[in-house]
């Protein structure tokens, strides 16, 4: 091609790279006008981050100079290339928050680095914090937040599809709007504690109402602060719920000894029916649901009576006797399918017994008013975390803020639990009620089927002979 080629496509192509430039701005201007109020104050934010950036990295530390002169060793004019200033590469996304840079680490720009820069990031992009993160080898992911989420109340809206894992329970969005989730595989009890009125039960609806419209799971609730099933947070799920009990002793004491009979039954046939000692290998299935019992207000079932009269020593003996059987519960019901989420107000031991509390892997906690409340609810560690104790949330923008400790790296997680209607989840119950079993019967059932087929195969082996 010649110079004169050249010069005569240099239109064409100025025209293409401006058809394109128009293209871009066009579907970035359909997206902000698309967008909502917060979402189009972090786009223009990615603009500033991106336009101040080659400046901004040199100055927080974030750049390193490549001494080391290019191919051309010697210039033309006799002068040897000065060294290069390097800066990372940056790829900026807006959402409703803020802004999520992914990064491009450089010799002596690393993960330290960024970490060590990110309260002079959060300045200079008008955040309220800013976290860094590792993502891939070589990359960084960079959160900064300019809107609080812990302070935005959320609403989750169920959308009654069968969920890909019962295993993973959705929680919320962090302190830098990340989504948290907890895996339940192989946890045998989950606590949740918090003053009244903070968002305990809401957690746990949320909870039932995404994996309600599976088969594959079944409900039992021990609620202690009402009588019956149609009073209280529970009344708009009682259809989804195989077996409900209200603060009498006796009716929990009842239910209590009901699933540790299964839970016996279950240890006593899973390597017959399922040909695995623990349920999870397999997962949980319509035929062996995974069985959760919600304990709420678990302190009207486990506190220790005092007195010695003849009504007292009996609400001592049912109580005791209640906690014995959600320790074996707990203790013994992993590895058959039997999940226990106890909700207090404040687990100290008289309301969740200890060698239940201590054995519980997943623990979270609302507001609290205390530091020992804190300790106790979340372990001694929480100490260690100020910032993410929940003491600091007692104010009434943090209902339905929760801490609990990180799965997977050292320290607290503060979670925003989303709320769900009363409507949305009576909307779930009556939709998915036609799946609540007792999961004793589907024992039974399952039991038959597998005589049934031996008896067949017998048959037909004697037959063949």
């Amino acid at each position: 091609m010649t110079v004169g080629d050249v010069i005569g496509s240099a239109p064409a192509v100025a025209g293409a790279a401006l058809a394109l430039t128009g293209i871009w701005a066009l579907w970035w201007l359909v997206r902000y006008v698309r967008a909502d109020t917060m979402t189009r104050a972090s786009m223009r934010q990615v603009i500033g981050v991106r336009r101040r950036w080659r400046r901004l990295a040199p100055m927080v530390g974030l750049s390193v100079t490549d001494k080391m002169p290019p191919a051309v060793i010697v210039a033309p004019d006799g002068k040897v290339p000065k060294p290069r200033v390097l800066i990372p590469k940056i790829r900026v996304m807006a959402d409703r928050y803020g802004v999520l840079v992914h990064a491009v680490c450089l010799p002596k720009v690393g993960l330290a680095e960024f970490q060590r820069a990110a309260p002079y990031l959060a300045d200079a992009w008008r955040c309220t914090r800013v976290s860094v993160l590792p993502d891939k080898p070589g990359t960084l992911v960079i959160r900064g937040v300019r809107v609080d989420p812990l302070i935005v109340p959320t609403e989750h809206i169920p959308t009654g599809a069968v969920p890909e894992d019962l295993a993973v329970w959705d929680l919320g969005l962090d302190e830098y709007a990340l989504p948290v989730s907890v895996s339940l595989a192989n946890v045998p009890g989950v606590t949740v504690a918090g003053l009244p009125g903070f968002g305990k039960t809401s957690l746990v609806n949320r909870f039932m109402c995404d994996t309600a419209p599976s088969d594959a799971v079944q409900y039992a609730v021990a609620d202690g602060k009402v009588t019956s099933s149609h009073e209280g947070d529970y009344a708009d799920l009682t259809e989804r719920i195989f077996a409900f009990v209200g603060d009498d002793l006796e009716e929990a004491n009842a239910l209590f000894t009901r699933l540790v009979k299964l839970r016996r039954d279950r240890s006593a046939s899973i390597r017959a029916l399922l040909g695995v000692k623990n349920m999870w290998h397999v997962g949980p299935s319509a035929a062996w649901p995974l069985t959760v019992l919600i304990v709420d207000e678990a302190h009207t079932y486990f506190r220790d009576y005092k007195g010695s009269d003849t009504r007292t020593k009996k609400l001592a003996a049912l109580a005791a006797e209640n906690a014995r059987l959600v320790e074996d519960l707990v203790k013994k019901g992993r590895n058959v399918g039997i999940l226990v989420i106890i909700a207090t107000q404040k687990a100290t031991g008289d309301a969740i017994p200890t060698f239940i509390r201590d054995v519980c892997p997943v623990g979270l906690s609302f507001a609290q008013k205390t530091a020992e409340a804190a300790v106790v609810a979340l372990g001694e560690d929480i100490r260690n975390w100020p910032d993410a104790s929940p003491t600091a949330l007692q104010d009434p923008a943090y209902v339905g803020v929760a801490a609990m400790a990180h799965q997977g790296r050292p320290g607290f997680a503060r979670i925003r639990t989303p709320y769900v209607a009363d409507a949305d989840a009576a909307r779930i119950a009556n939709d998915t009620a036609h799946l609540t079993r007792d999961p004793a019967e589907l024992l039974e059932e399952l039991a038959s089927s597998a005589m049934w087929k031996g008896d067949a195969l017998i048959k037909g082996e004697a037959e063949a002979a």
